[in-house]
């Protein structure tokens, strides 16, 4: 019997620390090709595509409209399935290819058969050029577009992982035993001989097989020591006879003690990161620099802060993005150059000073905390302001949120930051999120509550304070 173990339901989201986490749909772990061969290269790209739209989705209050494009700088989406830039020039041409390749999507419970027949894996990509950059953009058939923002029975795939695993059949083979990671009956379903090599076969179903022994030979059994060695995953080869014919097949699978060491995160920078960066105007090069000096995790705690520093007219222009977030980390996310962020009536270096222990007499980890620490209430609260406005935007009508919009692309297009990226997510609609969505927030507020909309009060943050307090 076939037992899955439950998994969350909650909406998928991008994993940090580890590697670029998909939270990929039963329904879509099989893919037999109809029309060509599928490369290892392509399967990886393809993985890497759905990671980056399930956490864009995820984002995202509602479904967007059908022919919502999803976007990504090409390099990024490279590195993160463990290609190198000689693979450019392939991966180009197999995006252009994947609309027209149809596949069918299997599941692997038993029973369960083909899930959809004949599907393109997307509904429309492009390839451009953006300031010396290739950037990748796409879209889905509405059906595989609803699995991958509400799954609602998942297998955890770690990109990383996949990076690791030199051959097809391995990456095919790993995606199925992922699923059953957490099955408490440790193997998965049982399948006939031939369902198994077509789902781990780049060629599409029904060219002449290979018989199973030949298969198992040829493919099959480096694929499993490939797993067994570079995976999280420890997998065994079960087979079933009916006399000397081996007729189905099925793997144990065992998650292991220790899992190898993967990659460093360093070495592989979330697509949806550089996304947001360049968005900000902070080049892709720039930013690796920034991660090696500072870690991946500062840096995107940090560019969360430069985000929402956009809806903050009132402290002066953002001149120079990277400088900006480069002085933001150097600082421990306080800015050098912005006024003291303040802290009822005192600002957050004046308390600093006052310690027995002087920042400059802290090592800077400790700094880093006690700048952090000081900084939570205001920033908790400016969070739960900003949200609390962000609800009231979507519950205007559209023809009055329009207003708001059109004045945020006043001001951005004045500043010279409408960007390609930011133009077409605006018309497509997605005026909500990241940099549009900061500036629109702020032309609401300051219509709506004054231009101190995002000033709180000390009672606000820290409650009742003693008439006397400091």
């Amino acid at each position: 019997m076939d037992v899955i173990a439950t998994q969350s339901l909650s909406p998928p989201e991008l994993a940090t620390g580890e590697g670029a986490e998909l939270r990929k749909p039963h329904e879509m772990i099989v893919m037999v090709p109809r029309s060509k061969r599928v490369t290892l290269t392509g399967r990886r790209i393809y993985n890497a595509l759905m990671q980056v739209s399930q956490a864009r989705l995820a984002a995202m209050d509602t479904m967007p409209a059908a022919d919502y494009m999803f976007e990504a700088p090409l390099p990024a989406i490279l590195r993160t399935t463990g290609s190198s830039g000689e693979d450019r020039t392939a991966a180009k041409r197999y995006l252009k290819e994947m609309r027209g390749l149809e596949v069918d999507w299997e599941s692997t419970a038993p029973g369960d058969g083909v899930k959809w027949r004949g599907f393109s894996m997307l509904s429309e990509v492009a390839i451009e050029v953006r300031n010396g950059e290739n950037w990748v953009s796409w879209s889905y058939p509405p059906t595989i577009m609803a699995a991958l923002r509400e799954p609602k029975r998942w297998a955890r795939i770690d990109l990383d992982v996949l990076a690791s695993l030199g051959t097809y059949a391995a990456v095919a083979l790993y995606e199925i035993c992922a699923r059953y990671r957490d099955n408490p009956g440790g193997v998965t379903s049982r399948k006939p001989v031939a369902w198994w090599a077509d789902a781990l076969s780049q060629v599409p179903a029904g060219t002449e097989r290979r018989e199973w022994r030949k298969f198992k030979n040829e493919r099959l059994k480096s694929a499993i020591d490939e797993i067994n060695s570079e995976t999280d995953l420890e997998i065994e080869l079960i087979e079933h006879k009916q006399g000397r014919a081996v007729v189905e097949v099925q793997f144990a699978v065992r998650r292991k003690r220790v899992a190898p060491k993967l990659r460093q995160a360093s070495d592989v920078v979330d697509a949806n990161l550089v996304l947001r960066a360049e968005s900000l105007g902070i080049r892709e090069l720039k930013l690796e620099g920034l991660i090696k000096e500072f870690s991946e995790d500062a840096v995107r705690v940090n560019i969360e802060v430069l985000e929402k520093r956009a809806a903050n007219n009132k402290l002066r222009e953002v001149d120079n993005a990277y400088s900006y977030l480069r002085s933001l980390l150097r600082n421990g996310g306080l800015d050098a150059n912005d006024p003291p962020v303040k802290k009822g009536s005192r600002d957050v270096e004046s308390e600093l000073r006052d310690e027995t222990i002087s920042a400059s007499e802290l090592t800077a980890a400790q700094a880093y905390a006690a700048r952090a620490e000081a900084a939570v209430p205001v920033a908790e609260w400016v969070n739960a302001r900003m949200a609390s406005i962000r609800e009231e935007l979507l519950s205007l009508s559209p023809e009055r949120r329009q207003i708001f919009v059109d004045a945020a692309i006043e001001e951005l297009t004045g500043k010279g930051m409408m960007t390609a990226v930011i133009s077409r997510r605006v018309a497509q609609g997605d005026v909500l999120h990241g940099m549009v969505g900061a500036v629109v927030l702020g032309h609401y507020a300051r219509a709506v509550y004054g231009p101190d909309w995002d000033k709180p009060d000390t009672e606000d943050m820290f409650g009742m304070r003693s008439a006397n307090a400091p």
